[in-house]
């Protein structure tokens, strides 16, 4: 099972783990860490992976959640129970905030006492889903990481994403590009999120150098193939 974890400067009891699509018992096209619940993959392949990254990891226990490309954080909780949003948030230790991904954001965040995940694709982004988790941040000195999302030589959006996103934040406007083709931008999923972030005064944010387009041996994507895995991005407070 191969995992990315940030080089970050948060404290070193907040754990960051994200996994690639290697390492998993999951059959084409899912091949072969699928984590995702809702792609068709068969149950007892992505029920597997899940409980092979949850003890690789020495969780004891994660909340995972369906995601409908909202704004709503909740608070996770240790009842195996799957909650409908797009972000969640805890203070206990040894429980994971999981978000899965194929080419959307995942955000993670710390403020030393309490973590979060939230799922950033570009609706998320603008309804203000980053925003939203960082009110359940409690302490001053927070910590970002931004892990792995489609990049900006490939992200095609229409006029009306861009101008949604300059509307809100006249400084989005350099996160865009003229795409090849008439009427498309290629913009920049990163960049977009670190300027909200910054706004709201976060100025210690990692991450961002990914590409789940462009690099097809290490990641789903469901711009390159709509019938696809999921990646997770898991955040923890470790108890020792």
């Amino acid at each position: 099972m191969q995992l990315i974890r940030p080089s970050w400067a948060a404290p070193q009891h907040i754990k960051v783990a994200s996994t690639t699509r290697l390492g998993g018992v999951s059959s084409p096209p899912y091949d072969s860490l699928n984590v995702g619940d809702h792609v068709g993959d068969q149950s007892r392949a992505f029920i597997s992976n899940r409980e092979q990254l949850l003890n690789k990891l020495e969780l004891p226990a994660a909340q995972w959640l369906t995601q409908v490309h909202g704004t709503v954080c909740v608070e996770a909780q240790n009842d195996a129970v799957i909650r409908e949003a797009d972000a969640c948030w805890t203070a206990d230790a040894d429980l994971a905030c999981v978000i899965m991904t194929a080419d959307c954001l995942p955000v993670v965040f710390t403020d030393g006492e309490r973590v979060a995940a939230a799922h950033a694709g570009w609706r998320g982004l603008a309804g203000g889903v980053l925003e939203t988790t960082l009110e359940k941040m409690s302490g001053p000195d927070i910590h970002v990481w931004l892990g792995p999302a489609i990049g900006p030589a490939v992200f095609e959006v229409g006029d009306e994403v861009r101008q949604q996103f300059c509307d809100q934040l006249a400084q989005s406007r350099d996160c865009f590009v003229p795409s090849l083709n008439s009427g498309k931008w290629l913009a920049d999923i990163y960049r977009l999120a670190i300027l909200r972030l910054q706004r709201v005064g976060v100025s210690q944010i990692s991450g961002g150098e990914y590409c789940t387009y462009s690099d097809a041996e290490r990641f789903f994507s469901y711009r390159r193939a709509p019938q696809t895995g999921r990646m997770a991005t898991l955040v923890w407070k470790a108890a020792s």
